[in-house]
């Protein structure tokens, strides 16, 4: 494989708005600079679009930066369990929050976003996440989810309480961490093997909510990348998602 894997990816993204008056989602693919970002916004009519239109913006325009320039300034400190690529994009993801945080008030004073990203740097796929945007990968028939919502279902399957299946949970939407209201355990972030085959889904929970994993599997190992963020994002539709739906899928070469 190929040292500079951002080189050797082969992307397609579409956002929807689907059955609401306006579309919440954004999303940035830019294989020049290895970035890839879906983002849910929450907060009313207008506070969820420019929420996540904040964290997408205030995203890609770090990683341009640095891509442009070495001296770039970090305005956070560096986590030392982390490398440089997955610190970077914790603090992307931090001067997010900041931003949207810095944007609320008046008729914002609420809004807040989602965001699932992947950096691709050499044969490494650096995750991060902060709500219940998701990052999935397919290698070998095997669909994996490679992120843990932050939402109150997942939190109290995680101390072992007793819950219903998801699609029975009465607060199945409620997240507990979001940009915008971020508390001091900000963003997951993880880096993950990258292999020549692997596909990576990026999408929002209007995708996740009108399809099942096992047929994202069968989409993903079956069709080329364009058909395939075609094709989940109209089924997702298709099959009643009442969100608006927005998919990233990549594909190391």
């Amino acid at each position: 494989m190929r040292d500079n894997l951002s080189s050797a990816i082969e992307c397609a993204a579409r956002t929807f708005t689907g059955r609401r008056g306006n579309n919440e989602d954004a999303l940035c693919a830019e294989p020049d600079i290895g970035l890839y970002v879906v983002a849910d916004g929450m907060g009313g009519y207008e506070g969820g679009e420019v929420a996540s239109a904040l964290a997408v913006k205030t995203m890609r325009g770090f990683f341009a930066r640095n891509a442009r320039d070495d001296d770039t300034t970090w305005p956070f400190g560096i986590d030392p369990r982390l490398g440089l690529a997955e610190n970077m994009l914790a603090v992307a993801i931090r001067m997010a929050d900041a931003e949207i945080v810095a944007h609320k008030r008046g008729r914002l004073a609420s809004m807040g976003s989602t965001v699932a990203a992947v950096v691709v740097r050499d044969a490494t796929a650096i995750v991060g996440h902060v709500g219940d945007s998701r990052v999935y990968r397919l290698r070998d028939g095997v669909l994996t989810q490679l992120t843990r919502d932050h939402s109150l279902y997942e939190e109290m399957k995680a101390i072992g309480a007793a819950v219903p299946p998801r699609e029975r949970f009465p607060h199945a939407n409620v997240i507990t961490r979001a940009l915008g209201m971020l508390t001091k355990k900000g963003p997951d972030v993880v880096a993950e093997a990258l292999r020549a085959g692997d596909v990576l889904l990026l999408c929002t929970d209007g995708l996740t909510e009108g399809v099942s994993e096992a047929r994202m599997r069968e989409v993903l190992a079956t069709r080329a990348v364009g058909d395939a963020c075609e094709v989940l994002v109209n089924e997702a539709y298709e099959n009643g998602s009442r969100d608006n739906i927005t998919a990233v899928v990549l594909r190391a070469a």
